[in-house]
Order: structure tokens, then sequence, then C-alpha cells
């Protein structure tokens, strides 16, 4: 693993200052990310992912297709930004960033929910982290940043101007669970409890030592794994899980839309097979189909330990 992985996001960051450049950020164009718009909040809930990509026609085209999402291109000053719609429900963005054969191609971010973003960044580096793009304010949709976590893996925070979502089962084509991979994952827990205020536990339900449920409000969020030692897992970092209704004709559409299976179906918790893929620009994954139709809005996914 490179001794600095912060230097691993210096492209990455530069299109994100840019893009949460002052200019931009009092233009009325990010949807809200609750509407009709509540004073309910959900610290610690996943509530948004952007995916920073050197190639957003080749994302776009494979993520529409795939998912059945659709697409807004938003301009500002010559900056865009893509909103990915499933059904009449905004779930993620897209953002470009400059090509660079150091640098992974592409990333998926997801965002934590959080009260106070200003005190929530305030923590960071005393917990070991390190602050990437400082919170910007964007109207309608809140208060935002993206930090680096004790092991360098990049997480995004965000105080909703429009309250969270309630939660409820994810349908097909929504964000389902995310998983942090980590070298280190009780030290990793420590980071997010004490930044993010959650709640660390050992997962009971499975034999291997070092897995953990991140909680809060008495409700599983994430989860945190050992980092497997192959060759693709050249850094720790999160991995987003999207639910579809059907895997394998999910999976049948990715190599043809110039994807890339990385992990074959396999069995997974709660009665679901599991899969992770890339898209056409690198970014990476994970897939679930609940076999009896049956997900539980509490319960988290759980699977093998690869990213």
């Amino acid at each position: 693993m490179p001794t600095k992985p912060v230097s691993r996001f210096a492209v990455l960051l530069v299109s994100l200052a840019a893009l949460l450049s002052p200019a931009l950020a009092r233009a009325e164009t990010f949807p809200p990310l609750n509407f009709p718009a509540s004073a309910a909040h959900n610290p610690g809930k996943f509530v948004w992912a952007d995916l920073f990509t050197s190639d957003p026609a080749a994302a776009t085209t494979f993520y529409t297709k795939l998912f059945g999402w659709t697409s807004t291109t938003l301009f500002q000053k010559g900056k865009a930004y893509t909103v990915f719609s499933n059904g009449n429900r905004p779930v993620a963005g897209l953002v470009t960033r400059n090509a660079n054969k150091t640098e992974r191609a592409s990333r998926w971010i997801g965002y934590i929910a959080v009260n106070d973003a200003d005190t929530t960044l305030a923590t960071i580096a005393k917990a070991g982290g390190k602050v990437h793009a400082p919170v910007r304010d964007f109207p309608d949709r809140g208060r935002q940043a993206i930090v680096g976590d004790n092991e360098g893996a990049p997480i995004g925070l965000l105080q909703s101007a429009s309250g969270d979502a309630a939660d409820g089962e994810p349908h097909p084509g929504d964000w389902n669970w995310f998983e942090l991979f980590a070298s280190k994952p009780t030290d990793s827990c420590r980071f997010y409890d004490d930044v993010f205020g959650y709640t660390s536990a050992p997962d009971d339900r499975t034999e291997r030592k070092g897995d953990f449920l991140l909680s809060a409000g008495d409700q599983p969020r994430a989860g945190i794994a050992p980092l497997p030692p192959s060759d693709d897992a050249r850094s720790p970092g999160w991995l987003g899980v999207i639910r579809v209704a059907n895997l394998d004709a999910t999976l049948a559409q990715v190599v043809p839309l110039g994807g890339v299976v990385k992990l074959a179906p396999r069995p997974a918790a709660y009665e679901s097979r599991f899969a992770i893929i890339t898209d056409p620009t690198g970014g990476t994954i994970g897939l679930v189909e609940y076999v009896d139709n049956s997900n539980p809005a509490t319960a988290p996914l759980h699977h093998e330990n690869t990213p």
C-alpha cells in the first residue's frame, strides 16, 4: 500500500474543488435530497453517492442502460454535473475529472448524513483523517464536504437542507448497502465512531474475525471488513452496493455495455445473491438480488470479504 494514500486523490480533488467553487455553489442547480422536505434527520445514513470519472459519456451510458436510471446534466460556468435518478428520485451524481495515468480512472464516493457538517469536519484531523474538500453550501442540497479517513479512504459528509428520507426498503436501482474494506478494521471502527457517532460492534453473524457493523440510531448503516490480500485490493476503500431485481439479467448486460464482472454471483445473507462489477471507466460497485424478494429494511447486506 502506498505510504501517502492521500496523494492518490490529488487529481480527483482538483475536479471536486472546481465543482465546489463559490460561483457554482450559488447556482440553484442541485436537487434536494428529500422531497417534499422534512425536518427528519438520520445521521449516519448513506444518503448520496458521486462517481468521479474522466469519461462521463461512457459512464452515463453504462449506468442508464444497466439500471434504467435517467440522467440530467447541469452546467455552470463550463463545469458539468450529472444527476442520476431512479424513477423520479435522484440517487447519485457524476463529476468529471481529468484523466491521469497514475490515478485510479474512476471512483464512487458515498456521503454520510450528518447533523452539522462544520462540527463533524472539526473532528477529522483529531481522529486521524484529512480534509480533502472543505464544507461548501449548495442551495436546496445542503452543506457537504469530502474527507479521507484514518487509512486514506475517501468519504463524503452531507448536511441535508431538506431533511433525510425515512428509512425504508431499497427498490431495485437504489443503493442497498455500503461496506468499507480496511487494513485495520478496529482502527477504522474507532475513526467512524469518533467522527460520525456510530456504534461499532463485531458482526456476530459470521465466523470471520474482523467484520464489524456500524450502527446509528439503532439502525445498522454500514459494514467494515478486512481488506483482502489480493492484487486488486491495493488500498482501503468503500464499496457501494445497488439492489437489482434480477442479478443474472443485470450481469448479462455488463460486458456488452463495456463493463467487467469482477466477482461472479455468490450466495449472501438474507437469501440474497451478490456480485461485483466495474463500469467501462473503472468505477466499482456491488450488486445484490434478494431471491425471496424479502429485504428487511433494517437488515444490512453482508457478503464475502471481497471488495
